[in-house]
């Protein structure tokens, strides 16, 4: 099972770290500063019930470049809804709750439901409802315990790196100093040959809260790119939403059993 084969579900995943210059910050001043960033960080995360947007996507493989548009919805904590359509013509539906991911296609007449087990298994990497909610709103999907990172200074970002790292998986976080929303994530698979990266534009700010505008997402598995652009046209701030999801008769349920 390749990794781009579940990548229009995942227009919800990661990132890339970058070098250059740096300030370690050092001592006894580290786990405080660690502290204040986390802290500042998890501030950031946006307050609302409902939110939809627009979302025009960019999709490249090693065979093909296709532009959708995509209608986003969202029920925070419950949630996530998506609708992508070219010209008027649903192509696909995706339904992410807490416990559940569900999706079909309308040009392959196949459909997918079941757990983040599985998918987490496929993808090599943990997946679930909040780590999806995070991506699209600019927050880290990592659990940022201030003990466990060391902070470095790139110009005006903040680095963080975990004080120990796995084998095979690998990952930085690049937060931006002015509103602490996350700048890119990386994460490495070596053994697997696997890079998945996500960066993000600039934020744009409604109703009060940081909402990403832009975010590029980059996924390599050994010979296999794949790169996903999604614009963020317009939000809205609690509107009333419904979130109609019914797979169609007649369609057949694609079903994964290994990971190449």
């Amino acid at each position: 099972m390749k990794l781009k084969s579940l990548f229009f579900l995942f227009s919800i995943v990661l990132f890339i770290s970058c070098g250059s210059s740096k300030t370690v910050i050092k001592d006894d001043a580290s786990l405080s500063a660690a502290k204040d960033i986390v802290t500042s960080h998890d501030k950031a995360a946006p307050s609302f019930n409902t939110l939809a947007s627009r979302v025009q996507v960019l999709y490249e493989d090693e065979k093909k470049v296709q532009s959708i548009t995509a209608s986003l919805r969202m029920e925070k904590d419950r949630i996530i809804w998506i609708k992508a359509s070219i010209l008027g013509i649903t192509l696909a539906k995706v339904l992410i709750t807490p416990d559940r991911v569900s999706y079909y296609e309308s040009i392959t007449k196949t459909y997918f439901e079941g757990d983040f087990e599985l998918l987490s298994d496929l993808l090599g990497i943990e997946i679930d409802f909040k780590k999806a909610q995070d991506i699209l709103l600019g927050q880290s999907i990592f659990n940022l315990h201030p003990s466990e990172y060391n902070i470095s200074l790139i110009q005006d970002k903040y680095k963080l790196l975990p004080k120990n790292q796995e084998e095979n998986f690998i990952h930085s976080i690049l937060l931006n100093m002015d509103n602490f929303k996350v700048n890119s994530e990386t994460i490495s698979q070596p053994k697997d040959q696997r890079l998945l990266t996500v960066r993000y534009g600039e934020y744009q700010q409604v109703e009060g809260g940081f909402y990403p505008s832009e975010i590029n997402i980059a996924a390599t598995e050994k010979e296999d790119r794949t790169k996903i652009e999604l614009n963020y046209k317009r939000i809205d701030i609690n509107p009333s939403l419904s979130f109609p999801f019914n797979i169609p008769k007649g369609y057949e349920e694609v079903e994964f059993n290994s990971v190449k």
